[in-house]
């Protein structure tokens, strides 16, 4: 997919579909998670390839994800902290702390993100 648009998706390729949050424009990548106490499911910011936690209500489990959707790294962030970019990352999904661990998600598993809209 060339061009994301912002609204609802399923992740798929961990333990069982994953409801997301597909932020694709500038202003919903800017805005992520800020202002929220929690998140059903995850968040996909795309494109990106770093993430902050600052001002954030919860910590965050952070995937970075390449151009083809494998995951490159699965790290856990608190509050007011910042990521550094990773390199080769293209996407990058945010959920709850601890979520990705439950779904399965690790290093060198290839997703798949459909948009609702696509379904």
């Amino acid at each position: 997919m060339a061009r994301w648009r912002n609204g609802p998706g399923t992740l798929y390729g961990a333990d069982a579909g994953i409801p997301v949050e597909i932020a694709g424009s500038y202003r919903a990548r800017t805005r992520g998670l800020l202002g929220r106490d929690s998140i059903e499911g995850a968040l996909l910011l795309t494109p990106a390839s770093g993430v902050h936690t600052f001002r954030m209500r919860f910590a965050l489990d952070v995937a970075y994800l390449s151009r083809d959707f494998t995951v490159l790294a699965v790290r856990t962030m608190r509050p007011g902290r910042l990521g550094l970019p990773r390199p080769r990352a293209r996407h990058v999904l945010e959920a709850e702390a601890g979520a990705m661990a439950r779904w399965g998600l690790r290093p060198g598993l290839r997703v798949t993100v459909v948009p609702a809209d696509a379904a």
